[in-house]
């Protein structure tokens, strides 16, 4: 597949045209949004203006975020920009319209005639459920039959390409249930829906989180959820095709902030970009690093009277850096998973602090027999076991107790929890060391 998608990115830059909008027909929608993504900027706007408005906004749709599909559309003329936005699922074309300004907006959608659902959609922020949606849903009155229900589904099929679900409305619009596809096979054509209908129980209101929409679908693994308004009217659908987007946004932005990047970061940006992003990070960094090596030089008497030391403090700051690490990573992922309610903080914390005291007996008995076996003594020996000790507790601690401290004070763990775990852990994994070595040793 990588060479054929080469074959079309080479076709393009060759302006072999004609020859690659034949093959593109051919091409899965997210295949041809993959020879997109390889081209530059001036070559994708001549690949998209070649391409019939179809196939165009199919892969314009299935872009990753970073490529930018909103800066090619705002690119073409207004006339073939709407004319690939009206074909646009709503929701795809909100989602790219929407990092756009709001006068290039306009100047596209100028050009679409129906463009309510649209406008509707653009309204809603974009990580909401409301943002996530699509308008285009299949609906049955709840006075109706089995047969009538089937007659219905048959017509609005004709205008909503995909749908899993078949949601029943009264008369004000109002969401009262969800048809069983096999039930509504099955069912005698003068049977009333509402006679096997399932509750609406599981649905979402539009100002809600777009990450506590995936975590609910996941939950209850339905294939879409609905989303109502305050009054309970059915405004849209959420599918299970943007949840999967939202967990993988979700998932790459948790993990920049884990290492200290800002997800603004655009991926494919420019190293400027990338130095402004992440410079503040680590003059933070910096800064506690400093707390450490001040310890350092507090007890450099210490470290001068017993070199072996030396040789320790690495393994014992970096044992409980990634000890530390360990822990934050659990307590990280279930905080953002909604895992740990408040009345279960001190347990969560104990239970990180038993595994660091446990752990740290075992690698402070390594690294204790280890030390004595070199000839350092079986004092220092019991300076190292006591330190790693302490220190693989301390970091249980710290990795439980810091993420959850900021989740309190409305802060995001993922951004800052990893330099003050790393801080606390070499400062006290330094402190016990050089501490108990100049009072047991000295």
């Amino acid at each position: 597949m990588k060479k054929l998608l080469q074959r079309m990115v080479d076709l393009v830059r060759k302006g072999e045209m004609t020859l690659f909008v034949r093959r593109a027909h051919d091409f899965e929608p997210a295949d041809l949004a993959d020879v997109l993504s390889a081209l530059d900027d001036e070559e994708r706007l001549a690949a998209v203006e070649a391409l019939p408005a179809e196939l165009s906004s199919q892969a314009l749709a299935e872009m990753p975020e970073e490529a930018h599909a909103s800066e090619t559309l705002a690119a073409l003329d207004p006339g073939r920009a709407a004319a690939i936005v009206r074909e646009l699922e709503d929701d795809d074309a909100a989602d790219i319209l929407g990092e756009l300004n709001p006068s290039q907006q306009e100047q596209i959608l100028s050009g679409v005639h129906d463009r309510s659902d649209v406008d509707r959609l653009l309204r809603y922020d974009e990580e909401t459920a409301g943002g996530r949606m699509t308008s285009h849903v299949v609906t049955v009155p709840a006075t109706a039959t089995a047969e009538q229900a089937l007659e219905e589904i048959r017509r609005q099929a004709e205008e909503v390409e995909d749908f899993y679900q078949v949601f029943v409305i009264d008369l004000d619009g109002k969401l009262v249930g969800v048809l069983p596809f096999k039930d509504l096979v099955i069912s005698r054509p003068e049977r009333s829906v509402r006679s096997f209908m399932t509750d609406a129980d599981i649905f979402v209101t539009p100002d809600l989180d777009q990450e506590e929409v995936a975590r609910l679908m996941a939950r209850y693994n339905v294939p879409s959820v609905p989303v109502v308004d305050d009054a309970g009217r059915l405004l849209g659908r959420v599918t299970f095709d943007d949840v999967i987007d939202v967990v993988e946004a979700e998932t790459t932005e948790d993990l920049l902030k884990f290492g200290g990047v800002s997800p603004d970061e655009d991926l494919a940006a420019g190293w400027k970009t990338a130095v402004r992003s992440r410079l503040p990070w680590l003059s933070l960094n910096l800064l506690t690093a400093f707390l450490a090596g001040g310890v350092v030089y507090f007890y450099q008497s210490t470290i001068q009277q017993t070199l072996a030391l030396a040789v320790w403090m690495p393994v014992i700051a970096g044992m409980g850096g990634n000890a530390g690490t360990q822990a934050l990573a659990v307590t990280v992922r279930r905080l953002a998973l909604g895992l740990i309610p408040t009345h279960v903080f001190t347990r969560v914390v104990g239970k990180e602090i038993l595994v660091g005291m446990t752990n740290g007996v075992v690698m402070g008995a390594a690294v204790g027999t280890v030390a004595t076996l070199l000839g350092d003594g079986p004092r220092l020996g019991l300076v190292v076991f006591l330190a790693m000790a302490g220190n693989l507790m301390v970091a249980g601690f710290a990795g439980a107790f810091i993420p959850l401290l900021l989740e309190r004070f409305g802060i995001d763990p993922a951004v800052a929890s990893s330099i003050f775990v790393t801080a606390f852990t070499d400062v006290c994994g330094f402190l016990l060391l050089l501490g108990l070595a100049g009072g047991m040793l000295l």
